[in-house]
């Protein structure tokens, strides 16, 4: 099992808070967890909607990127988009990079409820994913 592990997307603002933070309530003090984003955003409001739901607070995320991120210090960096996979690689041409095709939430186009209901299909397919990495932890 992984020790350590980087969650990364374009602006950590959607898909790698949330898939840190599923991880974080799983594993406990198991595996130290992080996330980070090409470039910095701010947490997405529905993001925090679609948590709150699971009773996970997102409460303390703080954006950073991955150039500000120290990638040795993670056993695998696990890129949610194609940019953070590129920019993983670049940055630890040696480190072990996963990538998981998560489509993005905030493409959705439509009311409230089309919007909320695309966040909680990202936030169900990364609980999914993370069952499936990481086994020992149900």
């Amino acid at each position: 099992m992984a020790q350590s592990v980087l969650f990364a997307c374009n602006m950590n603002s959607v898909r790698s808070p949330m898939a840190a933070a599923l991880l974080r309530r799983s594993s406990g003090d198991r595996i130290s967890v992080d996330s980070a984003g090409v470039y910095e955003g701010g947490l997405d409001p529905f993001v925090e909607t679609v948590m709150d739901e699971l009773g996970v607070s997102m409460a303390g995320h703080e954006p950073k990127t991955l150039a500000g991120a120290d990638l040795s210090k993670f056993g695998v960096v696990i890129a949610l988009t194609p940019e953070a996979a590129v920019e993983a690689r670049r940055l630890a041409p040696g480190g072990t990079i996963e990538f998981w095709d998560i489509e993005n939430p905030s493409d959705e186009r439509g009311g409230r409820e089309a919007v909320i209901d695309a966040y909680r299909r990202a936030r169900d397919e990364l609980s999914g994913r993370l069952r499936d990495r990481f086994p020992e932890l149900d």
